[in-house]
């Protein structure tokens, strides 16, 4: 597997990346366009994201900002505030869509929609894209190759280094068939290290923990993958309705103090990332394996509850 070279003097990468939802989470994601939840979104514009402009300008920090265009177009003022503090901004999507709900031409659609809002009010086309939902539909590598990102952020088959992502066709009966990975770098997201799971109060899971426990938590996989992992990636998502919270702060201070401690930390946007890695054989091995992809039809008598 390739690497990140990383620049000089240099061990580790770091982007404590944000996804800046605001109000479309609780529309794509949760269907719940009510006041309260869309109060919470306006938390995350209002208030969550002006402190993490602010904490990140006091440490040097420039990090990615992966953003729905529907939270650019609703808060324009803050996005534009993010942008000029020279984040990256990555697509996010639309309204924080759920790509397995939606065909292929919806998916496009709102792919391109987007691609015109980030235009219109940065005069940029996004080179990285995570998944609102962190999931993929049949249709969604395809389309993040033919929209020409340079890397993804979605998917989970490394935690602590970038990867060109594979493509599977899914057998019920005998073992997967591995297809050709992708051009498109995937720099992996984990639920471990996203603040809404452990955090976020939504009704159907309290969240809410104990933020010593969280911070345990964050600190440990760094110190992991600082200790153990050669060009290791330490890859955050945090949320500004989320994390913004005035004791999550002071959390998420205490991480970047206790990151900033240790030499040769390198906070870089995914696209800095990206761009610093370089392929391997066994990469170029497996981006050309013969296409397989799909998934084969259930079993007819393994009776999966509502199949």
């Amino acid at each position: 597997m390739g690497k990140v070279k990383m620049p000089k003097g240099k061990k580790i990468a770091v982007n404590i990346g944000v996804d800046f939802d605001a109000q479309s989470l609780w529309l794509g994601g949760f269907n719940r366009p009510s006041p309260s939840f869309m109060s919470r979104g306006e938390f995350g514009a209002a208030v969550g994201t002006p402190r993490l402009i602010e904490l990140f300008k006091r440490h040097g920090i420039v990090t990615t900002f992966f953003t729905p265009a529907h939270t650019v177009d609703t808060f324009p003022d803050i996005s534009k505030k993010v942008f000029e503090a020279g984040h990256e901004i990555g697509h996010h999507g639309y309204y924080h869509e759920n790509p397995t709900l939606i065909t292929r031409d919806t998916e496009r659609r709102l792919l391109d929609l987007a691609f015109k809002t980030y235009k219109n009010h940065f005069g940029i086309r996004p080179t990285g894209y995570r998944s609102p939902y962190w999931d993929y539909s049949d249709s969604t590598l395809d389309l993040v190759e033919e929209s020409g990102f340079l890397y993804d952020s979605s998917l989970m088959a490394r935690d602590l280094v970038p990867y060109r992502p594979q493509r599977w066709q899914v057998r019920w009966e005998k073992g997967n068939i591995a297809g050709p990975a992708s051009k498109v770098l995937e720099i992996p997201v984990s639920w471990y290290l996203d603040d809404f799971p452990a955090l976020a109060y939504t009704g159907n899971q309290e969240g809410m923990s104990d933020t010593d426990a969280v911070y345990r938590r964050w600190r440990d996989i760094f110190d992991y993958a600082y200790k153990n992992q050669e060009n290791g990636v330490y890859a955050m998502a945090l949320h500004p309705q989320i994390i913004g919270q005035a004791h999550h702060m002071m959390m998420l201070e205490r991480l970047v103090e206790h990151i900033k401690s240790h030499d040769g930390v390198w906070f870089a946007t995914c696209e800095e990332i990206a761009k610093a890695w370089e392929d391997d054989d066994e990469d170029r091995r497996l981006m050309a394996l013969p296409d397989a992809r799909g998934v084969e039809k259930m079993p007819d008598d393994y009776h999966w509850p509502g199949k």
